[in-house]
């Protein structure tokens, strides 16, 4: 399947580097990131072989396999809280029913802004949608920006409960 590459509409510093066919390097790790996870979810395979298979395969400079570590290891330490939010704000879908990209996209977006706390919501969510375009159907896109975009208003709200 022929991948485009997004258009990049950050608003923020990180991740502007690009490498990989004017891909941000970022927004590169995190498909990795997400593909890793999609493997884990699915298969049951080990995280550790996961990873050193898709570092093998997708040469990265260390600053990005340290980021995709870093989401891996940190989505699944925190799943079943991320998942907790997930179902708080998408009540109409089981996570266990959603679609296995559709859900990690959304544990990657929640870890990154509202536990990790490395990416402002609204960078995660626009990295986020980007992956749904990338390897979601034609609905992922708009489920994770609705999803997102509603955890993110209640912590700019104020709340601050956030996960």
């Amino acid at each position: 399947m022929a991948r485009r590459p997004p258009p990049d509409r950050r608003n923020e510093s990180e991740g502007s580097a690009r490498e990989g066919g004017g891909i941000p390097l970022l927004r590169r790790a995190r498909a990795v990131a997400l593909q890793a996870l999609y493997e884990i979810d699915a298969a049951g395979h080990l995280p550790g072989e996961v990873l050193s298979a898709r570092f093998q395969a997708e040469p990265l400079p260390a600053e990005a396999r340290a980021f995709i570590q870093e989401l891996v290891t940190g989505v699944l330490a925190h799943r079943e809280e991320i998942d907790r939010l997930i179902q708080r704000y998408a009540p109409a879908w089981p996570v266990a029913q959603m679609a296995i990209i559709d859900r990690n996209i959304l544990r990657m977006a929640i870890f990154e802004f509202t536990i990790a706390r490395r990416t402002s919501p609204a960078v995660a969510i626009n990295e986020a949608v980007e992956l749904g375009k990338l390897f979601g159907s034609d609905s992922t896109p708009r489920f994770v920006n609705g999803v997102l975009g509603s955890i993110a208003e209640e912590i700019e709200g104020g709340d601050g409960s956030g996960a």
